[in-house]
This record gives structure tokens, C-alpha cells and sequence, in this order.
């Protein structure tokens, strides 16, 4: 069973993936990828691995350090609960940096590649998102009414 669920845990998001890369101009994509609600599947498979390892989940994250995480993964329902809950946090970023590209007017032939990175190895599409993010911020500033720095944006100039 808890091999099973490892696997299910990315073929729930595998379908907000395929939309956001290989549909990225349809309106049903932008709202899909606007919705928190997509992880909730991956979620689920989250809660059914993560409660018969609660406890050393618990210890794992209480008082964390390399050993008892080590104990954590070591166990089936432990490393699944991980995994699954990467799968979780990767489609959400991948949203927002879908939603990101598309306000920017970030080419669906870079913005694909980078979900597809995020997919495997999420940090490093996350840093080299967010530099093509500042980049292309700082260009479509001038002109645009954007504010200039974070504070205007707080203060609502």
C-alpha cells in the first residue's frame, strides 16, 4: 500500500503539471493554477502516510536534527509523507511561477522548461526563476506603474 501511495502522490499533480507546460494560453489553465486546491489529492495521500509515523514525524520536526530525520525516511510511510509532501510544495511553486510568467509576459518556451526543472530539482529552478523574475521586472517597470520598491507596494504607492 505505501508503495502505491508513493507513486499516486505525483500522478494526482501530474495533471496541473501537463496543463501548465503544455497548455499554458488556455484560461482553464491560468484558473486551475490560481487555485490553492490542486494539492489537496497530494495532501491526502500526505495524511494517510504521515499518521502511522506520527510520532517520529513529530520527533523529526520538533527537534530536528540529521539522525531522527534519518529515522523518519528510513521507514516507508516516512519517506513517503516526505515525498509527498515535496510533491505538494513543488506544484504550488510551480503555480506561482506559472501565474508569475504569464503577469510578466514570460515566454511559455522558457516558462515550460523551468516547470519542468521544477518538477526534478524545484531549488534551482526556483533561483533561476526568480533572477529571469527580476530581470524582467526591472524591464517592464519603466512605464508600466509598477512600484519601484517593496515599501511602495506596503505603503500602497
Amino acid at each position: 500500500m505505501t508503495g502505491a501511495l508513493f507513486e499516486i502522490a505525483f500522478v494526482l499533480a501530474a495533471p496541473f503539471w501537463l496543463l501548465m507546460i503544455f497548455l499554458p494560453g488556455r484560461a482553464v489553465t491560468a484558473r486551475i493554477a490560481a487555485s490553492p486546491l490542486t494539492v489537496l489529492p497530494v495532501l491526502a495521500v500526505y495524511v494517510a502516510m504521515a499518521l502511522p509515523v506520527f510520532p517520529e514525524l513529530w520527533t523529526a520536526v520538533s527537534s530536528p536534527d540529521i539522525d531522527t530525520f534519518r529515522d523518519l525516511t528510513a521507514l516507508a510511510n516516512g519517506a513517503g509523507a516526505v515525498w509527498a509532501q515535496v510533491i505538494a510544495w513543488d506544484l504550488l511553486l510551480g503555480q506561482w511561477m506559472f501565474l508569475e510568467s504569464r503577469r510578466l509576459g514570460i515566454s511559455p518556451y522558457v516558462t515550460g522548461p523551468l516547470l519542468v526543472l521544477t518538477i526534478l530539482l524545484s531549488p534551482f529552478a526556483l533561483l533561476l526563476f526568480l533572477a529571469l523574475r527580476a530581470v524582467r521586472s526591472r524591464g517592464t517597470r519603466s512605464g508600466s506603474g509598477l512600484p519601484d520598491r517593496a515599501d511602495d507596494v506596503v505603503a500602497g504607492r
